[in-house]
């Protein structure tokens, strides 16, 4: 007889994190399986940082919830300073916050396939060092980003934009020993060599490097470096975000196109090139870059950052409309104010800014838009939903809410709602959307 848990979540992502503690603090029985040792997803699989903006343009505050209380529990790690985090810290925050809501973790354990049973029921069919495995539920969620479990049991889904191509992947890395006051002094003294931030002349930078800052340029150096063999990434420029401990940036710069990141072949293909990339940036930035002459590399990300593969066919499909026009929904779990963005399946890396371009898609100032409930429901499966960037939408619309903070407040919905749907005796998609509502905003959500 296989263990029958109320809800279990695939992926323990920051997607699936949040919906098993909000399963299981709602009082359902929850199994969490993970295929890495630890949870946090990419925030700490792949180094993914910082947080992008919960807030809109006024400052008003768009996400709470558990996203809220995970910033508390990082902070009290000592591993936040504004938007950016510690992975460490993250993934213990995560863990105590899991084990303390009630839910089980099930960590070295892989989804395999998954199928609806006729009592109901889901069975899903797991490896690990234990081997072959099968646990049964009455509310699955897929948090796992690809959508396994969903497309396991017939879910309909797409793919890339109309070529059929995916967002480029990137290898996040981490260097230490920066003299950032130096490196913030060469940021405000060439504004025309920066695509941000463009620094006033009496900007101070011992001041600037006690916080936060993110860099992105560097135009002529990286022009010279590849004109002379010595810089092997894409892009005319770097990108480089401080992390909470002062001297270490996390540097989002590398870019593979191309890649299915359903595929192991193409997967390999995209961890070879971009340490190949790394590598060569990290060199780059020693020999070129003010700040960083005795800087070091501290890690590689142990897997590549993958920003898109399958988005599951839902009851409604996000859009890049919805985020211009500030759409709202009766059904909403979340809002945000993050603008459309698609980094190009080819590959080609950040580059300038082009002639005539119109500027990032985003709402109105100081208004924001709404993912409806409808997103995290797959189209003709009972009892499943779909929670972070797998979830329900164009390529532009998944650009605009596959960050963290929205993938907090999608996971948070789905697992209120699977724990919810099972009290009140219905399915997730005959549950009263005026309940969810109100029970997320008792729990601190915005919505």
């Amino acid at each position: 007889m296989n263990p029958t848990y109320d809800v279990i979540v695939i992926g323990g992502g920051m997607a699936g994190c949040a919906a098993a503690v909000a399963s299981a603090r709602e009082g359902a029985v929850t199994l969490l399986i993970e295929r890495c040792g630890y949870p946090g997803g990419w925030g700490t699989a792949a180094l993914v940082n910082p947080f992008m903006t919960h807030r809109a343009s006024d400052g008003k505050a768009l996400v709470g919830g558990l996203y809220d209380t995970l910033r508390e529990q990082v902070a009290a790690l000592g591993g936040m300073l504004e938007n950016s985090f510690d992975a460490e810290c993250m993934k213990f925050a995560w863990q105590e916050m899991a084990l303390a809501s009630g839910a089980k973790l099930r960590l070295h354990t892989t989804f395999e396939s998954a199928e609806a049973l006729e009592d109901g029921r889901i069975r899903t069919h797991t490896r690990s060092k234990s081997g072959p495995e099968a646990f049964d539920c009455l509310r699955l969620i897929d948090a796992s980003g690809d959508g396994d479990a969903a497309v396991a049991l017939g879910a309909k889904y797409r793919m890339g934009d109309e070529k059929g191509l995916p967002q480029a992947v990137t290898l996040m890395f981490d260097m230490g020993g920066v003299d950032l006051a130096r490196a913030i002094a060469y940021v405000r003294d060439h504004p025309d060599q920066m695509l941000f931030p463009k620094l006033p002349l009496d900007a101070d930078p011992e001041a600037l490097a006690d916080g936060i800052i993110s860099v992105a340029g560097y135009y002529d150096l990286v022009a010279e470096a590849r004109k002379k063999g010595e810089y092997a990434a894409p892009g005319d420029l770097i990108f480089y975000i401080g992390r909470p401990r002062k001297g270490n940036v996390v540097f989002n710069t590398t870019h593979v196109g191309g890649i299915d990141g359903t595929s192991a072949e193409d997967l390999t293909r995209a961890e070879i090139e971009s340490r190949r990339q790394a590598m060569s940036v990290a060199g780059f930035v020693r020999r070129y870059v003010p700040g960083f002459e005795a800087a070091y590399l501290v890690q590689t990300a142990p897997h590549v950052g993958v920003r898109e593969t399958r988005r599951i066919t839902g009851d409604y499909v996000f859009s890049a409309r919805d985020v211009v026009e500030a759409r709202k929904f009766e059904d909403a779990i979340c809002r945000l104010a993050y603008p459309v963005d698609v980094h190009s399946g080819e590959g080609e890396g950040y580059t300038r800014e082009q002639p005539g371009y119109a500027g990032p898609q985003v709402p109105p100032p100081g208004d924001w838009y709404e993912i409806p409930y409808r997103c995290l429901l797959p189209a003709g499966l009972e009892n499943v939903l779909v929670a972070g960037r797998c979830v329900s939408s164009t390529q532009a619309g998944h650009g605009a809410i596959r960050i963290m903070p929205a993938c907090i407040a999608m996971g948070e919905a789905a697992g209120t709602a699977a724990a919810l749907s099972l009290r009140q005796k219905t399915t997730p998609r005959l549950l009263d959307r005026v309940l969810l509502k109100q029970v997320l905003r008792e729990r601190g959500g915005l919505v």
